[in-house]
Parts: C-alpha cells; sequence; structure tokens
C-alpha cells in the first residue's frame, strides 16, 4: 500500500469550500525532503540518497522498509528535487497492458525532453518477466525507476533487477520522532491531544513505528468530544493497538525466529520468551514454534544435555493434548529449559562434517574385514577376513578401523567441556588411547 503520510512540514492549504476533507496524514505531507522525520541514514548529509542529489547522479532505487515510514513520499520528493515526472503504480493492480502504457507515456516524455521517475509499490508483487521487462526501459534511461517492497529484496527480486538498482533500506519510527510528528499534527490542528502524558505515550506505542497509522489514530482522538483528558485505560478502551507487522512466510517472520533462535542459543530464558510471545501475538502456530525448539535442542545442546530434546518432544505432545492457550505453556517451559541448558555443537559440527566428507569420498568400499560374508564366493574373496569381534578384545574393544581403507581416518566428533558432553569427552580419549595402544603393538 502507497505511504499516504509522511512527515511534513508546514500545513497545506486548507481545502475548498463543498470539496472532500483532506486526511491529516494527507494535510501533513512533507514538501521538501528535509521536512521528512526520520530516514537520517539515507536523507542525512552523508547519506546516499542526498549524496546523489548533490552529485547529480540519482540512479534507479529500491526502498525496503515496513509501512508508513515514507517510501512513497521520498519517492514524490525525489521526482520534484529532480524535475522528473512522477508517475506511480501498484504492482497489486497493474499488469502487462499496464506497464506497456507507463514505459510508451515515458518514452513520449523523453523525446519531448522531459524525464520520468516510476514508483512502483509493492515492486515484490511482480513476476520474473514483468521485473525483467523495466531493465531496458531503465538501461536506456527512459525511466528512473523507485521501488518499494516491505520485503527482502534479496528474496523476491530478480538479481538482473538488483543489480541495476541501489536498494537503500528505510527504518521504523523511533518513538522521539513519532513525538515530533504528533507535535506537527497538532500544530496543524491548532490545539493539542486530549491526553494525559502516560496515555500520549500509550498513543505512540500504538502506532509501533509506523507514521501513516500514528496520523491516523490522531485524528481519531481530535474527534472525540471530551470533557478532560483521557488516561492510558480510557485510551486503550477506545483504541487499539496496530496489529504488528508479520507475515508467517514473510520477512518479519523470519526475523523473529532467528531472534528466538539465538536467545536459546545465547543462554537468555528472558529474551527467548518475549520473541516466543512475540511470535505467538502475531499468530504464530504453536507446532510451528515447538518443532523450531526442537530443532534447536538437537543442534545447539546437543548431548550436552541429552535430555533436552525429550524435553521439548514432551513440550511439544503437551500442547497436542491441551490446545491453545494451555499448551502454549509447555512449549514455553522447554523453550526456558534450552535457554538455562548447557550449549554444544559438537554433534552438528560433527554431523556437517561427515556429511561432506560423505559426498567428497564418493562411493569408496568399507574395507573388507568388516563387511558380512554370507556366502562362499563372498569369504574367498576376503569379505569378514581379520575381523575382531570386540566383545572378544580386551576392554571389549579391538581398536580396528573402520574407515574405506584408502580414505585417512577423521575425527569428526569433538565434545565440548560442558554439560554431559564432560563425560563423553572423556570416552572419547578413553577409546583414542586404547586405538593409538591397540596399533602400536
Amino acid at each position: 500500500m502507497a505511504d499516504l503520510f509522511d512527515q511534513p512540514g508546514g500545513a497545506a492549504a486548507e481545502p475548498r469550500e463543498g470539496s472532500a476533507p483532506r486526511p491529516l496524514a494527507d494535510r501533513l505531507r512533507p514538501r521538501h525532503l528535509d521536512e521528512v522525520i526520520g530516514q537520517q541514514g539515507i536523507l542525512g548529509p552523508d547519506g546516499p540518497l542526498r549524496t546523489m542529489l548533490d552529485a547529480g547522479t540519482l540512479g534507479s532505487i529500491v526502498f525496503w522498509g515496513p509501512p508508513g515510514v515514507g517510501k512513497t513520499t521520498i519517492a514524490r520528493l525525489l521526482a520534484d528535487e529532480t524535475e522528473l515526472e512522477f508517475v506511480q503504480i501498484s504492482a497489486i493492480f497493474s499488469g502487462v497492458a499496464e506497464l506497456r502504457k507507463v514505459f510508451d507515456a515515458a518514452k513520449q516524455r523523453r523525446r519531448a525532453g522531459q524525464g520520468t521517475l516510476l514508483f512502483v509499490d509493492e515492486i515484490h508483487r511482480f513476476n520474473k518477466a514483468q521485473q525483467d521487462s523495466f531493465l531496458p526501459h531503465m538501461e536506456d534511461g527512459t525511466i528512473l525507476l523507485v521501488g518499494a517492497t516491505t520485503e527482502n529484496p534479496s528474496f523476491e527480486l530478480n538479481a538482473a533487477l538488483l543489480s541495476r538498482a541501489q536498494v537503500l533500506v528505510l527504518e521504523r519510527l523511533s518513538h522521539e520522532e513519532l513525538e515530533d510528528l504528533a507535535q506537527r499534527a497538532e500544530r496543524d490542528l491548532g490545539r493539542d491531544l486530549p491526553l494525559e502524558p502516560q496515555a500520549r505515550q500509550a498513543l505512540l506505542d500504538m502506532a509501533d513505528g509506523d507514521g501513516r497509522a500514528l496520523l491516523n489514530l490522531v485524528e481519531q482522538v481530535m474527534s472525540w468530544r471530551l470533557d478532560a483528558p483521557l488516561d492510558t485505560t480510557f485510551l486503550s478502551q477506545r483504541l487499539t493497538r496496530r496489529v504488528a507487522q508479520y507475515d508467517k512466510s514473510g520477512d518479519a517472520h523470519y526475523n523473529l525466529i532467528s531472534a528466538l533462535h539465538k536467545s536459546v542459543r545465547g543462554s537468555d530464558p528472558d529474551a527467548a520468551l518475549y520473541w516466543f510471545g512475540r511470535m505467538l501475538d502475531a499468530g504464530e502456530d504453536p507446532r510451528y514454534l515447538a518443532r523450531r525448539i526442537t530443532r534447536m535442542a538437537v543442534e545447539d545442546i546437543g548431548l550436552a544435555d541429552p535430555q533436552a530434546q525429550g524435553v521439548c518432544l514432551q513440550g511439544w505432545e503437551t500442547y497436542e493434548r491441551l490446545g491453545s492457550p494451555e499448551g502454549e505453556l509447555a512449549i514455553a517451559q522447554a523453550l526456558v529449559y534450552l535457554a538455562l541448558a548447557p550449549k554444544s555443537n559438537a554433534l552438528y559440527k560433527a554431523y556437517k562434517g561427515a556429511r561432506k566428507a560423505a559426498k567428497q569420498t564418493g562411493s569408496l568400499t568399507p574395507p573388507k574385514h568388516i563387511l558380512n560374508a554370507p556366502t562362499k564366493l563372498m569369504r574367498e574373496q576376503g569379505y569378514g577376513a581379520g575381523y575382531d569381534y570386540d566383545h572378544d578384545a580386551e576392554d571389549a574393544f579391538s581398536g580396528q578401523d573402520y574407515f574405506p581403507e584408502d580414505m585417512e581416518r577423521l575425527a569428526l566428533y569433538d565434545p565440548v567441556d560442558r554439560g554431559f558432553e564432560r563425560d563423553l569427552r572423556k570416552r572419547v580419549d578413553y577409546f583414542a588411547r586404547l586405538r593409538r595402544e591397540r596399533n602400536d603393538t
């Protein structure tokens, strides 16, 4: 969806009598880049956009960021700064026919000496062929493309398109920036928000970094007829918090599960519970979380605590029996157990090393002494010859080599000195010593 707002300078002219009232977000739209609140990382004196504009070398751009942070507004202002014709389309509603018309019109403008800044909202919604259709027009200067996406361009946009455009990341607005925006709205409306200080902070929290959402909330509050400023309780009863940005198959989903996983790996149960709560609050399926938590048990804890995997499976099974919301507590219990468990990725690394070695060594056969020999022909070929039955050896350990004959022995599993793997470390060292002794004799 297009950014309807962004953060503005002076108030625009009031609508003519008889015309439809203009929304607050539209009235407060900035008229110059230096009026935009936030995004100083790209708009500041040393930011990439300001640098390109000062040098007169503005190229095609993809804006990547959450809703309501100014993608559309900045694109409009770039067109003004460069004296290009601003054309806006949405990938949701545009197809091949619409694109062809846009390109034809841009060619006509170019012949007349007028350039075109084509702003494509939700550009990731275009398929590969549609994205490729932009390339020749970008290369010959027919259009300067500015795309906007809430999804990770690395996954959603073609490499050819990305190679011709610079990706600029727009951040959600900070609490201070939202406060600046609220004050601009108050100046435009000519009065203060009828909120107690804590309620004002709660209103900013409800916007969740989205400037457009904040202006919509401000407009609602200003429309109420109140005898006294509202406190937080009454504000919460009248307004609902903006739904957190979350797409179960999108970038926000992977960001949160990454935060959850790394909090567990970092032995921080409080942070792990916070991200767990964030994902549940956004509507994530608890079964997905149970599966991912079980993966953490085998990937980051492993044999440092052999019970961890069982705790996760028990929590998962408990959820299946109880359902929501009671069963989610069992998953949370497993999560805390994992966060506080000793950590080891020794088995995970050994497994990856084994898979890599298996690929590299191809089809090397096992040594003949450990091959079964159920037939006379196989025995004649030496299958099973020289095999030492470990139970008959001293310490029930023969020390024979079980790797292929043409392959050097690998040391894959290197247990850490934490948790149960302390004991496994002693066993690994014990058998390594016996193996050396048996082979030296």
